[in-house]
């Protein structure tokens, strides 16, 4: 083999693992080391992934239904099914109760399915500093809180996932809070 054509085969072998790369990079699928995709959860096993083709229908941003007030489990026993479980234990949590009126209005906009004060609600959030628990793309929903003598959209948000849950930033996602509905 002549010098040219190692040099040939060596670039095509680089180009296919470049592309390679980049495929595993934009898939779906990339990343997906959430427990809940790899082993069993804390809250039970994990289903598998579903290889049937993604809809392309709307998504419904709203969540879930707050379970009633004071139906915590003790602690280090399994919540019943139903009830509201942090999604991470590390990350603040704030009551329904003590976020502003504004929020309070959007989360109340949210659960009716609208209508929404500003254009860009509902739109998928994309949690690119990780601040949020990590899913798969389009997992995350974001809503305007009206601030108050704002020109714009202000900083504040609060942003939806699909299996209920509910985050509240006021700094424009430098720091998030889990909207705890017991409260």
């Amino acid at each position: 083999m002549t010098s040219r054509n190692r040099l040939f085969t060596a670039l095509a072998v680089l180009l296919c693992v470049l592309a390679a790369a980049v495929g595993y990079v934009l898939s779906d699928d990339a990343g997906d080391s959430t427990p809940e995709a790899s082993a069993t959860s804390s809250t039970g096993p994990a289903t598998p992934k579903s290889t049937a083709p993604k809809s392309t229908a709307p998504r419904s941003t709203a969540p879930k239904p707050s379970p009633p007030a004071g139906t915590a489990s003790a602690p280090g026993t399994p919540a019943p099914a139903g009830t509201w479980v942090p999604t991470d234990p590390a990350m603040a949590d704030v009551c329904r109760t003590g976020l502003p009126v504004q929020a309070r209005d959007t989360l109340g906009l949210i659960a009716k399915g609208g209508p929404y004060p500003y254009r860009s609600d509902g739109i998928v959030f994309e949690n690119r500093e990780s601040r949020l628990p990590r899913k798969t793309s389009g997992y995350y929903h974001e809503f305007t809180v009206v601030t108050p003598g704002s020109a714009d959209r202000g900083a504040r948000r609060v942003v939806t996932g699909e299996s209920g849950e509910q985050f509240w930033t006021a700094d424009h996602y430098a720091t998030f809070q889990e909207i705890d509905v017991r409260c």
